[in-house]
């Protein structure tokens, strides 16, 4: 239950707001790694991330998410946090390792009650549950057995979907496959500062195409065992990619890096084939042999919408004789590039403001992002899925915890949603990244993205100032004209 310290009351936002559309949907959202713990309660087992976090050196501080924020534990609180903020869904993802511990046979019940209890008890408050199948926590047997650059695994994934469904499909209607499978296949498997830690460019192309398989086999899963009305989408970590400048060599490493960052997953899921430029920059590499006759019409499955984060623009050159540089891509340092067949294009921090995380502030980028979505699938709706920024946030004297820079930011992204929606882009609501400061992955817990601080020796939540802002956003369904409420 609530005490009255996380109570969020609401604001009054200034009479000149900006409105979104009736039914606009206002969300929070959250990673079962980041936030559950009890990483060895009621049946689970390791998944990549415990096994790579407790690999010296690749987590900063030697952290885990064995306890995380306790939310395995806590739930009822944090559900009565979101009932606080106001907001009208959360977007959680499914442990697979809490629910099929090998990755094999049988469903965990502990684990699926788990889940059961968690979606009863939003449906109660009135938040609809939005559930992700895949937020990066692969079973460590399957990661055992080849994991995500093997073919089998893609139908480890789509029996994994069918139990999920078969449990939980009465009672949450909108599904996501996958999160983010770029960061899975390229920062997994590439560069290696995401779990499983593997520093193989082919491998990360493999995994790739095996995700954009199995997200397909995952979607047949899924639609067989859910109403008709039912929502499925996927999540993509779309790049805003810039040339720094307009000259033609600039404008090529641009277009290297839009093939890598975004069309290797936009092209067979939404056009049913990998770009041809795509194959060629990567011939040298491998043959894309691992790519079978049906694969990519099994991938193509109908989207109720696509699922959208973004975080920052993505600024790039081309080398000019030194060497090439990826440490300014915003994803983490490693002597190895996640960017396959791209060793020659130079990775710059964008200009103006930066967050805790060393990412650029540009909602620009986000504005032209959803432009160019409407452009190349006009009729696929669209939800931000993931948006939000990390501060250096702090309990006061008080007791409480001023975020003016996450409420400028949040501003910002939001109007910035607004003019695109204003330019006939069908956006239909927004997750803010995140509930709940937590497990930053490699970050471990020294980045903090919620609208609510974590006394992580306590587990104690004290909601922020943006969570105050942002409830009375939801509720008013209306953006101030200025990021006042501070």
């Amino acid at each position: 239950m609530t005490t009255a310290s996380h109570t969020v009351a609401p604001a009054a936002l200034p009479t000149a707001a900006r409105t979104f559309p009736p039914g606009f949907l206002w969300g929070t959202a959250t990673a079962a790694y980041q936030i559950e713990g009890a990483a060895a309660e009621d049946g689970r087992t390791p998944s990549i991330w415990d096994t790579f976090a407790r690999t010296p050196g690749k987590v900063r501080n030697g952290d885990t998410g064995d306890v995380a924020t306790d939310h395995y534990h806590r739930w009822r609180e944090d559900v009565a946090l979101m009932a606080d903020l106001g907001v009208g869904a959360y977007r959680f993802s499914l442990s697979w390792p809490r629910i099929q511990p090998t990755g094999r046979g049988p469903a965990v019940q502990k684990g699926l009650d788990f889940y059961r209890r968690l979606t009863d008890e939003l449906l109660a408050k009135g938040i609809r549950p939005v559930a992700t199948l895949y937020h990066w926590d692969l079973p460590q047997e399957l990661e055992d057995a080849g994991g995500w650059p093997e073919r089998a695994t893609t139908d480890r994934f789509a029996e994994y979907a069918a139990l999920a469904v078969e449990a939980l499909g009465d009672r949450v209607h909108t599904w996501t496959t996958l999160n983010e499978p770029w960061c899975s296949a390229f920062l997994g498997h590439a560069s290696g500062v995401h779990a499983p830690g593997r520093t193989d460019p082919v491998a990360a192309l493999r995994a790739a195409h095996h995700l954009n398989l199995a997200h397909g086999k995952a979607v047949q899963a899924l639609r067989a065992g859910l109403p008709d009305e039912a929502d499925v989408s996927i999540t993509l970590n779309l790049h805003h990619v810039r040339a720094r400048t307009d000259s033609p060599q600039d404008a090529d490493a641009a277009r290297r890096i839009d093939a890598l960052a975004n069309r290797v997953f936009t092209g067979p899921l939404l056009s049913g084939a990998y770009p041809a430029d795509l194959l060629t920059d990567t011939a040298r590499l491998t043959d894309w042999s691992f790519v079978r006759d049906g694969d990519t019409a099994t991938i193509r499955q109908r989207l109720d919408f696509l699922g959208v984060n973004y975080y920052t623009p993505t600024l790039v050159s081309a080398a000019d004789g030194t060497t090439a540089d990826h440490s300014f891509d915003g994803h983490g340092a490693s002597g190895h590039s996640p960017w396959p067949g791209a060793d020659d294009v130079v990775f710059h921090r964008p200009p103006g403001s930066t967050t805790a995380m060393g990412w650029a502030v540009d909602p620009s980028g986000l504005h032209d992002l959803l432009l160019r979505l409407k452009a190349e699938v006009p009729d696929l709706p669209l939800m931000i899925t993931e948006n939000g920024v990390a501060c250096d946030d702090y309990v006061d004297p008080s007791g409480t915890v001023h975020d003016p820079d996450r409420i400028a930011y949040l501003h910002g992204h939001l109007a910035a949603v607004h003019r695109a929606i204003e330019a006939g882009v069908d956006v239909r609501g927004y997750f803010l990244w995140s509930l709940l400061d937590n497990f930053e992955w490699g970050y471990g817990y020294s980045k903090r993205f919620g609208a609510v601080y974590v006394d992580y020796p306590t587990g104690q939540r004290i909601p922020k100032a943006s969570a105050r802002w942002y409830a009375e956003v939801a509720r008013a369904n209306a953006l101030p004209e200025a990021a006042e409420g501070v």
